[in-house]
């Protein structure tokens, strides 16, 4: 019996609706996890910034969440709090205190100040967070095929793995690293047209 070769063309073509499918549920577990954990993790980095005696318990916490294996999108939505939370409260950190208090100076509130003046700053740090976050996310996906969530990852362990089949292997696998490069380049893009000066400057 001849050598069959690592990859198939033929199977690649008769499975195009198959990785399709899969792809797209690796697209939306991806987006829903890194969604949820993006808003959960502003919602706690504003509350420990609010309350500075949070932050060790709310840091701790997101830290064993994400030790914790549990169902697939609340792993992936814990793994994004630990990575954004640090990544949120160390972008506000970042803002001059020089410019908090003119802000104040001038009678802007508190909310002006965190969305016109805080935020824009602190933009470079957190979209890096989400980058990060993202592609981490990304590949986390590809295991929640083994407890039945679909995915690119199903076609490397169920249909590759368990059938000893390299074809789908090498295509779930390919298709990951391209999702997480793409979405890498598309966040950093939109980092660049949301914060010309920051790209200005650093020229």
């Amino acid at each position: 019996m001849p050598d069959e070769p690592l990859i198939r063309l033929d199977w690649i073509v008769d499975n195009l609706g198959e990785i399709g499918r899969r792809l797209g549920e690796h697209i939306v577990m991806t987006v829903i996890a890194v969604i949820i954990g993006f808003v959960i993790s502003f919602a706690l980095a504003l509350l420990v910034r609010r309350y500075h005696s949070l932050a060790g318990p709310v840091l701790a916490a997101s830290g064993v969440l994400y030790t914790v294996p549990s169902l697939a999108l609340f792993a992936l939505v814990s793994y994004t709090v630990l990575i954004l939370v640090r990544n949120v409260l160390t972008g506000l950190d970042s803002v001059p205190p020089d410019v908090s208090e003119a802000a104040v100076g001038m009678g802007v509130t508190v909310s002006q100040r965190l969305w016109r003046i805080e935020l824009p700053i602190a933009l470079p740090v957190i979209v890096a967070g989400l980058r990060i976050a993202t592609v981490t996310t990304i590949g986390l996906v590809t295991v929640t095929s083994l407890i039945g969530q679909g995915g690119l990852g199903y076609l490397i362990v169920t249909i590759g793995i368990n059938q000893f089949f390299s074809t789908p292997i090498y295509v779930g696998a390919i298709l990951s690293v391209a999702l997480a490069i793409g979405a890498d380049v598309a966040l950093l893009r939109i980092q660049q047209v949301l914060t010309p000066w920051a790209r200005s400057r650093a020229g």
